[in-house]
């Protein structure tokens, strides 16, 4: 099967070319890294800068926001959110619809349950359950 591309205008009105990643057909931007072992579901995004490590899994809906980086293994459940610069690492969970803020770090195997929201700056060392907020431990 061919290379399929999208294009979409950021914010700033520049044009942005995504392409079908090879698993899951998931929408993955060409200036960003997914590994090939990756999955990336068909309605994913991972914008530009973000990385995607071995044998991740981005599922349904979610997106994966400028420059973020998602750790081998790591697991973005449907419709998460991980914010630009956002660290999630090895290992790592985040729940169905959690939003994990701009510049925060997620721990090796850390898990961050469904509808939980992590602050900008924010850091998860182990886990959140579902409905709490972190604390940001980044000051």
């Amino acid at each position: 099967m061919g290379v399929s591309y999208v294009e979409f205008e950021d914010d700033a009105g520049v044009l942005q070319r995504y392409r079908r990643h090879a698993n899951g057909r998931g929408l993955v931007s060409a200036k960003a890294k997914a590994d090939a072992t990756a999955f990336v579901h068909a309605s994913a995004y991972v914008d530009p800068g973000a990385e995607v490590g071995r044998g991740a899994r981005i599922e349904s809906g979610a997106w994966i926001d400028r420059d973020a980086i998602i750790g081998e293994g790591a697991i973005i459940d449907a419709n998460a959110h991980v914010g630009r610069g956002a660290i999630v690492s090895r290992g790592a969970r985040i729940g169905i619809r959690a939003a994990i803020g701009v510049d925060a770090r997620i721990a090796p195997g850390a898990r961050v349950e469904q509808d939980v929201t992590v602050p900008p700056g924010g850091i998860v060392d182990s886990g959140l359950g579902t409905g709490r907020r972190a604390h940001d431990l980044a000051a």
